[in-house]
């Protein structure tokens, strides 16, 4: 029995990160869980993104981001980018990696570009530089975010994620079960035993 993880997050989130890295725990070792990423924008254009000079991010980071971060060993910080990028070609161009086996890897990559190397993901050129740390061709890549497809496929996730009711990032389903918010690791070991029992 497969396990089916699919995950609601948007790359500009800092829970989102946490709980990549608390799903990845949890399915170290197994072979029966499958992990697939989905995309929702918190701020899609034309809604203003967040500035982390405003009182808002360093009052959330503070009170409730990095002492999970701490507790849970996720290292991550407050990224200086201002104002936050919009996520939209990101998304764009985890359309690609999808189509070349790297999804995971290149969604993993642009988290941690975002929360621990504070570079700037709305930007192409790190996006591309991006894609080639996960092997992806970077001629292909940069047509991709500027392919009319990729933008469809990307709209016609989020359309899925509304039909679904997403609202909150990150959204965890496993099988049918579906976690709101972060997830302990103890908990995804249950839902993922709880499938396979099923």
């Amino acid at each position: 029995m497969t396990v089916h993880v699919h995950i609601w997050s948007d790359y500009v989130c800092p829970f989102c990160l946490i709980t990549d890295e608390l799903v990845a725990r949890a399915a170290a070792g197994r072979t029966d869980v499958e992990i697939e990423h989905h995309p929702h924008e918190l701020r899609p254009y034309p809604a203003r993104t967040l500035r982390p000079e405003d009182p808002y991010l360093p009052g959330v980071w503070t009170s409730t981001v990095y002492p999970m971060a701490r507790r849970l060993g996720v290292p991550m910080a407050l990224p200086t980018v201002s104002p936050q990028p919009r996520t939209e070609l990101a998304f764009r161009g985890f359309r690609y990696a999808s189509d070349r086996g790297v999804a995971n890897a290149y969604h993993r990559r642009v988290l941690t570009a975002f929360f621990r190397d504070d570079l700037d993901i709305g930007d192409r050129g790190v996006l591309v530089r991006l894609a080639q740390d996960v092997g992806l061709d970077p001629a292909g890549f940069t047509a991709a975010l500027d392919d009319p497809s990729y933008a469809r496929r990307h709209r016609d996730a989020l359309a899925e994620a509304e039909r679904l009711g997403i609202t909150v990032v990150p959204t965890v389903f496993v099988g049918g079960r579906r976690l709101e918010g972060v997830v302990t690791e103890n908990a995804l070991h249950r839902a993922f035993d709880e499938v396979v029992a099923a």
